[in-house]
């Protein structure tokens, strides 16, 4: 497969992940604002900035129509849902003839969906609504790639580039998570009470905010502890939004890749994706929340290294290399 395909088909993919992640962050945090008192409004909206890696614009309000308003239609803002799902529109548009025409027709129309519509029209008309709509277009368009296209080299890179960005973005939300909210409350027992109520609608978003809140009841029931809570999303291997699940089968698709490609230099790569995927395996949520931000930061510096590796073996790679690599396939 050409590089640039590769680079296309990978990028396509993560920003197609990045705005389904953005709108399920919108919605989540407009929902359980609903009824809160103002001054937790802020501490809110600053908490999904940073797990987003975006600050405020100078002047800038936090409040709902202005963050709501720059993570949906603000052009400036790479995180929000109309640059996303652009960027991935003008990386399909790069390599249609790779893509099925299914998958195409589901990501124009999303996106002529979007940019039909105003801040005005999903204010008043149904936040919601819209960003079911966004997160549900997303969908819609993985399940077609997933029952339209042959699962080649290039089905695999679109795998890499959903797993690798699912990763880094679920690591920095639980991250902020951890950093911004108390493990316990001391003080007046009606304080602790107002704390206790708070904080449990926060860790709730944390789990809805990864669509895992269901799936993490099952196994847990409806016991909210942050311990399990980080221990679901980082180390559960059957969870489609755990990190462990994520990383399973990003190694997958980069063997799949490797075995594919037959690329002289793929080692590194499959090296580094498994070491991150043997941590998962082994690690015990004891000795992680001893200093769980160094860990998450960890794994978000080890996703770097793998999309440097990823780009240095199949994307960017030297002429010479790829000349013996091609000499050696058609030998």
């Amino acid at each position: 497969m050409l590089s640039r395909v590769a680079d296309h088909l990978y990028w396509m993919s993560r920003y197609l992940e990045r705005a389904e992640h953005t709108a399920r962050l919108l919605d989540v945090n407009l929902y359980h604002l609903l009824g809160q008192k103002s001054e937790y409004v802020i501490p809110r909206w600053k908490r999904v900035r940073d797990s987003l890696r975006i600050s405020s614009s100078e002047g800038e309000a936090d409040n709902d129509y202005s963050v709501t308003q720059s993570l949906t239609f603000d052009t400036n803002n790479a995180y929000s849902i109309i640059s996303c799902i652009n960027a991935a529109r003008d990386n399909a548009r790069q390599i249609r003839e790779r893509i099925s025409s299914e998958m195409w027709e589901q990501l124009n129309r999303l996106y002529l969906s979007i940019k039909s519509t105003n801040m005005a029209d999903i204010w008043f008309s149904g936040v919601h609504g819209f960003l079911t709509g966004v997160k549900e277009g997303v969908q819609l368009f993985q399940g077609l790639t997933d029952s339209t296209m042959s699962h080649n080299e290039g089905w695999q890179f679109i795998q890499v580039g959903r797993y690798i960005e699912r990763t880094w973005v679920t690591a920095a939300l639980i991250d902020v998570h951890f950093l911004s909210l108390p493990l316990s409350s001391n003080g007046p027992a009606e304080e602790i009470m107002g704390l206790a109520q708070l904080d449990y609608l926060e860790w709730v978003g944390l789990l809805r905010s990864c669509s895992a809140f269901e799936a993490y009841r099952k196994v847990y029931t409806a016991d909210i502890q942050p311990e399990r809570i980080a221990e679901f999303l980082l180390l559960d291997s059957e969870s489609p939004r755990s990190i462990h699940f994520s990383i399973t089968l990003l190694q997958n698709a980069l063997r799949a890749i490797a075995r594919a490609t037959n690329t002289r230099n793929s080692a590194r790569v499959e090296r580094l994706a498994g070491r991150l995927r043997a941590s998962l395996d082994y690690d015990q949520i004891e000795d992680i929340m001893e200093d769980i931000h160094s860990y998450l930061e960890n794994i978000q510096q080890q996703c770097t290294q793998i999309h440097k590796a990823i780009y240095q073996t199949y994307i960017v790679y030297p002429v010479d290399v790829a000349l013996i690599s091609e000499g050696a396939a058609q030998a």
